[in-house]
C-alpha cells in the first residue's frame, strides 16, 4: 500500500519539495532540482515541468541546455518554454548556449536568429556576443563555425565594423574564422558600396595567408566589373586557371553581363563561346547567359539580333523563361514596335509561361507614353483577369500616364480607389499625384493628400515635402511653405539643400533679398550652398540693384569654384543692362578662359547690348568673335541684330 501510495502522489510530492527548493541550504538542492528536470525533460513531461518553474535558476536552465546538446531540438523546446512560462530572463549565456548547440546541429537559421537577438532587441555589441560565445565554447563542444555564423549576423544587420572586430578579435584568441566568413564580409562590403574598403580586407585577408576560393575570385570579378575594369576581371579568370581553381557559370555571366551593360558585345560573344574551352567543358550557358546577350542586344536597339540569340538558346535546349520575354518585350516597346511586344506575349502564352507584372508594366507604360490609354487601360484589365497582381510600379505607371494624358481628375480617382483597398504602401504614389497638382497650381489639394497619407498611416519624404514647399513658393504663398517646412521638421525630417534652394528662391522673389541673405549665410555657415543657392541669390541682388553685393558675391564664387555658365550670364546681363558692355565683354573672355564656352543666351545678351550702344563694326566683330568660339548664334537675335548689318555691308 506504501509502494502504491508513493507510486500515485510521487510527482506530487516531488513538486512540492521544488516549490519550496529556494529555501533549502543543501548545496544538493540544485543538482536534485536538474536531475529532475532532465528526467521529465526526456519523456516531454511539461505539465510537471510547470510545477517546478519557481526552482528554475540561470545555472540549472543552462546546465540542462548543455545535458542536451545532443538533442537540439528538445534543448530549443525546453529554452523556449523556460521563456514563456518562468520569470527567467534570456542572458548572454544562456542565449550563448543555444547558439552553440544550434550551430553544433547546423541550424544556422535558429543561430542567427538568437545573434540577431541578442544584438539588435537587448543591446549587445558583437564584441560582447563574442565573448560570451567564447567563454561557453569548450563546454559546449562547439567548433570554430560559430565565429562564422557571428559574422554572418553582424553583415545581416549591417554591423560593417562589429564583423570586422569580430574577425580581428577571434584571431587573437586562436580562432580563425573560415574564408567563407572573409568571402561574407567581403561581400557586405559591395553590398555597402564600400569599395575602397573592399580592397583594403582582400589584402589584409591574403596577408593573413587565407587560400581564395571560387567565391572569392568571383567578388574580385564583380568588383572590377564595377570599377568598369573588365579585362583586369577577364585576366582573373586566367588567374584563377592558373591556380588549378575551375571558374562556374556566376563568374562568367558576370562578366558577360558587364560587358553588354558597357555595349561591348564582341567581348561579350567571345566569352560565351570561349566559356567551355576555358572550363575544361565543365561550364556551359545557360538562360542568365543568354538574358545577359538578350538585354545587351536590346539597349542597342539590335532586336533582329536579339531574337536570334533567343532562337540559339531554345536550340542549344535552354528555354526561356519570363525575364527572356520581359528583356525582349522591353526592348520592342521602347522601340516604338508594340505589336512585336504583344506577339511575344502570345508566344509566352503558348509555351505556358505567364506574362509577369515587369511584362504587363513595359507595355502599359509605353502605351501611355504613345498616348493610348484606352488599349493601356484594356492591357490593365487583361492583367486583372491574369490574376497578375499589380504592384508599386503598375500603380506608378497608371498614375503618371494619366496625369501626362491630361487625366488628372482619372488618376485622383483610381488612386482613391488603390488607397481605400490598401495597395499603397509607401509616399511613391502620392508623391506623383501631389507633385503634378502643384503642377498644375493647385497646391492646396496637394496638400490634402499630404493629410491623407498621414491618416493612412504612411510617412511623407522629402520629396513630397521639396514638392509642397516649392510649390508654395512659385506661387508665391512663402508663410504656406514655412509652415510645411515646420511640420516636416517635427516629424524629424531633415531638410536638404533642394528644399532650402526653394525657399530661398521664394525669398527672393517674394519677401526681400535682406531675407534671403540670412537664409544664405546659415546655409554658408553649414557649408551646404551649391551653385544654384549662390546664382539664387546673385540673380536677386541683379535684379534688386545691389550691383555692388552682386560683384561681391560673384568674385567669392569664382573663388570657391561655385561659378557655372549661368553664373556669368546672370552678370553679363547685368553689366549690359547697365550699360557697362565693354566690362560685360571682358567678363565673356573670362568665362572662356575657365573653360566655360559661351550660349546662346550669351550670344544675344552681348550682340543685342552692342547693338544698342555700339556701332555696326563693333556688333559685327561682337558676332564673329562668339561664333569663333563656337557659339550657335540665336537665330532671331542674329536675323533682327546682324543679319541687316552684313547685307547693308555687303549692299
Amino acid at each position: 500500500m506504501l509502494l502504491r501510495l508513493f507510486a500515485s502522489k510521487g510527482s506530487c510530492l516531488l513538486c512540492r519539495g521544488f516549490h519550496v527548493g529556494r529555501q533549502f541550504t543543501n548545496p544538493n538542492t540544485e543538482d536534485i532540482i536538474f536531475k529532475a528536470v532532465c528526467v521529465n525533460l526526456r519523456q516531454k513531461k511539461w505539465k510537471v515541468l510547470d510545477q517546478m518553474t519557481s526552482s528554475l535558476t540561470t545555472t540549472v536552465v543552462n546546465r540542462v541546455l548543455c545535458e542536451f546538446q545532443n538533442s537540439p531540438q528538445l534543448a530549443l523546446q525546453f529554452f523556449n518554454w523556460v521563456g514563456k512560462n518562468t520569470d527567467f530572463v534570456e542572458s548572454l549565456e544562456s542565449i550563448g548556449i543555444v547558439i552553440h548547440l544550434m550551430v553544433n546541429s547546423r541550424r544556422y537559421d535558429d543561430a542567427l536568429f538568437y545573434m540577431r537577438t541578442l544584438m539588435q532587441k537587448k543591446g549587445y555589441v558583437p564584441l560582447e556576443v563574442l565573448k560570451g560565445l567564447l567563454e561557453s565554447y569548450e563546454e559546449c563542444l562547439s567548433s570554430p563555425a560559430v565565429f562564422d555564423a557571428l559574422i554572418r549576423a553582424c553583415t545581416l544587420i549591417g554591423a560593417t565594423e562589429g564583423a570586422y572586430e569580430v574577425i580581428k578579435k577571434s584571431r587573437i584568441e586562436g580562432f580563425w574564422v573560415s574564408i567563407h566568413a572573409w568571402n561574407n564580409f567581403l561581400n557586405h562590403l559591395l553590398k555597402v558600396n564600400k569599395i575602397d574598403r573592399f580592397w583594403e580586407a582582400y589584402k589584409e585577408m591574403l596577408l593573413d595567408g587565407y587560400p581564395e576560393n571560387v567565391n572569392t575570385f568571383n567578388l574580385i570579378i564583380y568588383t572590377l566589373c564595377i570599377e568598369n575594369k573588365l579585362y583586369d576581371a577577364v585576366s582573373v579568370m586566367y588567374r584563377m586557371l592558373k591556380g588549378g581553381i575551375m571558374p562556374n557559370v556566376v563568374g562568367f555571366n558576370m562578366l558577360i553581363d558587364r560587358a553588354c551593360r558597357i555595349g561591348d558585345l564582341d567581348l561579350a560573344l567571345k566569352l560565351v563561346q570561349k566559356m567551355g574551352i576555358m572550363s575544361g567543358n565543365c561550364v556551359m550557358p545557360n538562360s542568365v547567359t543568354y538574358n545577359c546577350l538578350i538585354n545587351g542586344y536590346c539597349k542597342l536597339g539590335w532586336l533582329p539580333v536579339a531574337e536570334e540569340v533567343k532562337i540559339e538558346m531554345v536550340e542549344r535546349g535552354i528555354g526561356p523563361n519570363v525575364r527572356t520575354f520581359a528583356t525582349l518585350v522591353d526592348g520592342y516597346s521602347r522601340n516604338g514596335s508594340l505589336e512585336e511586344a504583344f506577339r511575344l506575349c502570345d508566344e509566352m502564352i503558348e509555351r505556358g509561361i505567364v506574362p509577369n507584372s515587369v511584362v504587363y508594366n513595359s507595355i502599359i507604360h509605353w502605351l501611355f507614353m504613345g498616348k493610348d490609354v484606352k488599349r493601356a487601360f484594356f492591357l490593365l484589365y487583361d492583367m486583372l483577369n491574369k490574376h497578375v497582381c499589380p504592384d508599386q510600379f503598375t500603380f506608378s505607371i497608371i498614375m503618371i500616364g494619366l496625369c501626362r494624358n491630361g487625366y488628372l481628375e482619372k488618376a485622383l480617382e483610381y488612386h482613391k480607389l488603390i488607397v481605400e483597398k490598401d495597395l499603397v504602401d509607401d509616399a511613391f504614389v502620392f508623391n506623383i499625384l501631389i507633385n503634378y497638382l502643384c503642377r498644375n497650381k493647385n497646391s492646396q489639394g496637394a496638400k490634402v493628400l499630404l493629410g491623407c497619407m498621414f491618416v493612412r498611416g504612411l510617412i511623407p519624404d522629402l520629396i513630397t515635402y521639396g514638392t509642397l514647399i516649392d510649390s508654395y513658393c512659385k506661387e508665391g504663398s512663402i508663410e504656406c511653405a514655412v509652415q510645411i517646412y515646420d511640420d516636416m521638421v517635427k516629424v524629424e525630417k531633415k531638410s536638404n539643400l533642394v528644399i532650402y534652394n526653394s525657399i530661398l528662391n521664394g525669398l527672393c522673389k517674394e519677401v526681400s533679398v535682406d531675407m534671403a541673405k540670412l537664409l544664405f549665410d546659415a546655409l554658408e555657415r553649414e557649408c551646404l550652398p551649391d551653385v544654384i543657392t549662390c546664382n539664387t541669390l546673385l540673380h536677386s541682388y541683379c535684379i534688386s540693384g545691389k550691383i555692388d553685393e552682386a560683384l561681391d558675391l560673384f568674385s567669392k564664387m569664382n573663388g570657391g569654384n561655385l561659378v557655372n555658365r549661368v553664373s556669368f550670364n546672370i552678370v553679363i546681363h547685368c553689366l549690359c543692362k547697365l550699360g557697362f558692355v565693354q566690362q560685360a565683354k571682358e567678363l565673356m573672355k573670362m568665362m572662356i578662359l575657365q573653360g566655360m564656352l559661351p550660349d546662346f543666351i550669351t550670344y544675344t545678351t552681348l550682340v543685342t547690348s552692342a547693338s544698342q550702344n555700339c556701332n555696326k563694326q563693333e556688333v559685327i566683330e561682337q558676332h564673329d568673335c562668339m561664333v569663333l568660339h563656337g557659339v550657335k548664334p540665336d537665330s532671331e537675335t542674329y536675323k533682327a541684330k546682324v543679319r541687316p548689318l552684313l547685307t547693308g555691308e555687303m549692299a
